[in-house]
């Protein structure tokens, strides 16, 4: 059966379902067997610096889905960097254009071959096709925009010189030189092609260490991008467990990036920060959405579906706070719930399913723990609240919880999986107050009929990233503007002139001509402290800045 069939029998019905849960999407004809062949594994395996062995799991069935990857040790992170370091001088020596037009051929290669990377997203996080491809438009936004782009944000800039004329001042951005990158499990092609596009276009390389169990969806687009004309050398992969993988990359590093947890990411700080090199960090949120009384119920109560439960809740951006006004609160959350309750749960290779699963054990022990909690202390299970075993080991139907409150874990703690809890408010400064009263600030959502309303509320979160009207795309899809958190989500930016410039050094060269700065034509130090003193009244007056 063809993808395209496949995807017709998905979106035609449903299988039976446990009562009054979830509904199930038709399954697939397509197995992980059919995509992971041995012989893919080891194509792609080719571009691991690794001496040892390990494996990768799916989380449709928890099943081993490559079975022979290669294992990095802290000396083969070494090898990975000084390989880098040999071809990083000949990549950064190439014209920015020459480096942007490998991004566009990347573009438009994967475009054309987004099935197989659709594939291994699915088997490698457990998400549904259509989140899958979510990652897919991420990445050819930032190629596009990073090959259109870089060569405006990276050309060299003149700049005014302490005396106009006589000195000439040009700024000019160097490449790092090799950037230590290390990705999560949740985003595999954005959070890791993604994120390294402004590094390579910029000059650098990147010696990468992808999670383990995404490993196969970061070595496609490896192998893709060579395709489109990157130097084999210039981007390394190694794989590994974290605490032993992760501290040699930043070892080696002449820059850092990391996605990732809050307490994983103060550690990567201090370490980057030891070395006196720098880093930038997406780490956690316990985002919040905000429903004034004058939202559009229906498009609010359809929205919240896509803040909350996108990749299964596995997302940095989504939303795990709901705020809605007293006067609309019963009519959103009738709405919300039933649209949450309605939503297809499945595991096929194709379009249909609206939720895929969990991870691994890990995240679903966790979701539990946070709902089980809350309901012991007295909360509400409006829609959702347990497992689905009959559909995969890490399956957790969209949950909504109702009267939480602290001291509640689910009410602070980020808890990364399908679960939102929903809080009434009849004043909007206690509102925004009550969203901002948490040590993150990743990203935020509010929703009103008067879009200068919404926009004035939004500027009061304390937010890196607030939509107004929509979850999470809208800010993260303008890729001309930055992304990021405040507080314990994270430091620095991706996207914009601040995604591609910190993996750049400012280097600031002026020519002085014709007069040094200093005593000169006979001058006495006097004359010429008075000189200057009148020289710089004058640039006062003419209004030189």
């Amino acid at each position: 059966m063809t993808e395209t069939q496949d995807s017709a029998r998905a979106q035609s019905g449903t299988t039976t379902a446990p009562a009054d849960g979830n509904p199930v999407a038709a399954p697939g004809t397509r197995t992980a067997a059919d995509v992971v062949t041995p012989e893919l594994v080891a194509r792609l395996a080719r571009g691991v610096v690794g001496s040892g062995s390990t494996v990768n799991h799916t989380p449709f069935t928890g099943e081993v889905l490559a079975a022979e990857l290669p294992e990095s040790t802290p000396e083969d992170v070494a090898t990975a960097f000084r390989q880098a370091r040999e071809a990083q001088r000949a990549w950064a020596a190439l014209p920015v254009r020459r480096r942007a037009a490998v991004l566009l051929r990347f573009h438009d290669l994967l475009l054309h071959r987004q099935s197989e990377i659709l594939d291994l997203i699915q088997l490698e996080t457990g998400k549904t096709r259509l989140h899958a491809h979510e990652e897919i438009q991420g990445v050819v936004l930032a190629a596009r925009h990073y090959g259109r782009k870089a060569h405006s944000y990276l050309r060299p800039k003149g700049r005014v010189g302490v005396v106009p004329t006589l000195t000439k001042v040009t700024e000019l951005r160097q490449p790092r030189g090799v950037v230590g990158q290390i990705v999560p499990w949740n985003y595999p092609l954005e959070l890791s092609v993604g994120d390294a596009i402004p590094a390579f276009v910029s000059g650098n390389a990147v010696v990468m260490k992808p999670d383990t169990e995404t490993s196969l969806t970061a070595l496609w687009a490896r192998e893709l991008m060579l395709e489109a004309g990157m130097p084999a050398g210039v981007w390394q992969v190694v794989l590994g467990e974290g605490p032993v993988v992760g501290p040699a990359v930043v070892e080696h590093a002449d820059y850092v990036s990391f996605t990732g947890s809050t307490r994983t990411g103060r550690g990567v700080a201090q370490a980057a920060a030891a070395r006196l090199v720098g880093c930038s960090l997406e780490l956690g949120g316990k985002n919040a959405m905000l429903v004034l009384r004058d939202a559009d119920i229906e498009k609010a109560a359809e929205g919240a579906v896509r803040a909350c439960f996108a990749s299964a809740g596995q997302l940095c951006i989504s939303i795990e706070r709901l705020y809605v006004h007293e006067s609309v609160a019963d009519a959103f959350l009738e709405r919300f719930a039933a649209r949450t309750k309605a939503m297809r749960l499945g595991t096929a290779l194709s379009y249909g399913a609206e939720m895929g699963s969990l991870v691994s054990g890990r995240q679903l022990e966790t979701v539990t723990r946070h709902v089980e909690e809350a309901v012991a202390k007295g909360a509400t299970v409006v829609a959702g609240g347990r497992p689905r075993p009959d559909i995969g080991p890490y399956f957790y139907e969209p949950t909504i919880l109702d009267g939480v409150e602290p001291p509640m874990a689910v009410c602070t703690e980020e808890t990364f999986g399908p679960v939102v809890s929903l809080y009434r408010f009849t004043d909007e400064d206690d509102a925004v107050e009550r969203a901002n009263d948490t040590p993150y600030g990743l990203n935020a959502s509010v929703w009103s009929k008067d879009g200068r309303r919404g926009r004035a509320v939004a500027a009061r979160l304390r937010a890196g990233t607030v939509n107004v009207n929509e979850a999470y795309a809208a800010t993260y899809g303008s890729v001309k503007a930055p992304m990021g958190g405040m507080g314990d989500s994270g430091l620095g930016r991706r996207h914009g002139s601040e995604g591609i410039l910190k993996f750049t050094e400012a280097q600031t060269v002026a020519h002085q001509r014709l007069m040094p700065l200093g005593p000169s034509f006979g001058m006495t130090d006097e004359k010429y402290a008075a000189f200057m003193t009148r020289s710089l009244r004058v640039m006062k007056a003419l209004r030189l800045r």
